[in-house]
């Protein structure tokens, strides 16, 4: 059973959605990207959380402090169920869920994020086009922090057009990669 493992709703139990697409981030790994996120920004007014799942990763920025989050994910059955889990949570008034798929979502979207949050598929080979898409629009700034996790297995790039990884985290299967605008000198 997944859970919100810090702030205002610290404990509360989230559902997840009954598919085998659908691989929530563990507490582990969860608890170690928002580690690394208060290390590295005190900007969460705006969060973006691309392939939500179950919403828990947006949730827990919310729990957290996040002023708002965009919820970006395909598959209505996890529509619903990241709805549930912000009822359920008390924090829907902070929050949009885009039931569209992720390159739709990329095309519209016209607000610049202090936080992306991206956690695909494993089995998402195309990441790569989606972080290059995501580092070609307006939504990243300067001071945009974005954080993708990913199978272990495989490897992401070190540059996406003008996202660069500034640190990499390996917890068992899964990966962290951290990313940040590379500012021309």
């Amino acid at each position: 059973m997944m859970r919100v493992i810090a702030g205002s709703a610290k404990g509360h139990h989230l559902k997840a959605p009954r598919t085998l697409r659908t691989r929530p981030a563990t507490d582990l790994v969860r608890g170690a990207i928002f580690s690394i996120l208060e290390s590295m920004t005190d900007d969460w007014k705006l969060v973006l959380d691309l392939f939500s799942g179950s919403g828990a990763l947006g949730i827990e920025a919310l729990s957290r402090g996040a002023g708002w989050v965009d919820f970006v994910e395909r598959a209505p059955r996890c529509c619903a169920v990241i709805k549930e889990n912000l009822e359920k949570t008390g924090l829907k008034d902070r929050a949009h869920v885009y039931c569209c798929p992720v390159a739709k979502a990329l095309s519209f979207l016209d607000r610049e994020y202090s936080i992306i949050l991206i956690d695909p598929p494993y089995a998402d080979t195309t990441i790569g086009a989606t972080i290059t898409q995501l580092a070609e629009s307006k939504l990243v700034g300067n001071r945009t922090v974005v954080i993708v996790t990913h199978s272990s297995r495989f490897a992401l790039e070190p540059l996406y057009a003008t996202l660069k990884m500034v640190k990499e985290h390996r917890h068992g299967d899964s990966t962290i990669a951290i990313y940040r605008k590379e500012v021309a000198s």
